[in-house]
């Protein structure tokens, strides 16, 4: 450990478990925003325990229970929520991590986000703190006041949609950032062929505006519908300032796009192969808090 980490840990009242507890709060809830509130919560609540034996065993269940608490309330909001919902995008994935040596480990991927948003609070909670955080199911189950057998039916079905969902092999980071550039310059080219042929035919592109921006309000699939909207949106915006700055977002090249000077939204992809599978745009001004609001000069 740097001398730099250790003197934060030692400023930090809740020191080396910040990064596993955050991680777990925003793999939860989908909200950076909403995990930094619930880690203030469990800390409040850590600060006034008596007796606290194993402190990350306490804080990790005192944040899946509080996670689990806000879902219910989330799903109301989702409810009237305007358009498809995507996650907060985050810009410091290695903050975040489990420090598990698990395949899912460092996963941030809006497609595995997205596929764990559809299970339900406790499948999510089950397959999170066993196959992300490396946890046994005896501990699980006391988290989740659930028996261990039940617990591990939750994780097994929370498994298999997740499979469903994550492209195998995954891309290589140099792959990946490739076809970010070469999407770029099929859309700055305003070529509709060139664009859908980086696409796979059954790729699907989603926009969050949240109803503070204007967005699609469904998903738009199909590789030649997507490359006429991307190309579309641009012709649109020929004339004004416009600048992408690449950037990290959620562990994988990704960009962010200024209008004249402004941050507008972050776009993300997922890749299969040689092809791009989903494009993830996030235009909602509250989940883009946490951003680069002025570009590089």
């Amino acid at each position: 450990m740097s001398m730099s980490s250790s003197r934060l840990h030692e400023n930090d009242p809740l020191g080396p478990h910040r990064g596993r507890l955050i991680g777990l709060a925003y793999r939860m809830l989908g909200s950076r925003s909403d995990a930094e509130d619930v880690i203030q919560d469990a800390y409040l609540r850590f600060a006034g325990a008596r007796d606290v034996r194993n402190p990350e065993a306490f804080l990790v269940t005192v944040v899946t229970r509080l996670c689990l608490d806000r879902l219910k309330s989330a799903k109301v909001q989702r409810e009237i929520y305007v358009g498809p919902w995507l996650p907060e995008p985050v810009f410091d994935a290695q903050d975040l991590a489990s420090d598990a040596a698990t395949e899912l480990a460092d996963d941030l991927s809006f497609a595995l986000l997205l596929a764990l948003d559809r299970l339900s609070p406790l499948a999510r909670a089950a397959f999170l703190l066993h196959d992300v955080f490396d946890m046994p199911f005896s501990e699980i189950a006391g988290m989740l006041d659930r028996t261990e057998a039940a617990c591990r039916q939750l994780a097994a079905r929370a498994r298999r949609a997740v499979q469903h969902v994550r492209p195998a092999p995954a891309a290589t980071p140099d792959r990946h950032a490739r076809l970010l550039s070469a999407f770029g310059e099929a859309v700055a080219s305003g070529d509709v062929s060139r664009l859908a042929r980086l696409l796979r035919e059954d790729a699907v592109a989603v926009t969050d505006g949240g109803g503070r921006k204007p967005a699609a309000l469904r998903p738009v699939t199909g590789a030649d519908k997507i490359a006429r909207l991307f190309i579309g949106l641009a012709r649109k915006n020929n004339g004004r300032d416009i600048k992408v700055e690449p950037m990290l977002i959620n562990g994988t090249m990704g960009a962010l796009l200024y209008l004249d000077g402004e941050l507008d939204h972050s776009l993300s992809l997922a890749v299969d192969g040689d092809r791009i599978a989903a494009i993830y745009l996030v235009r909602n001004p509250d989940k883009l808090r946490h951003a680069p609001m002025s570009v590089s000069r």
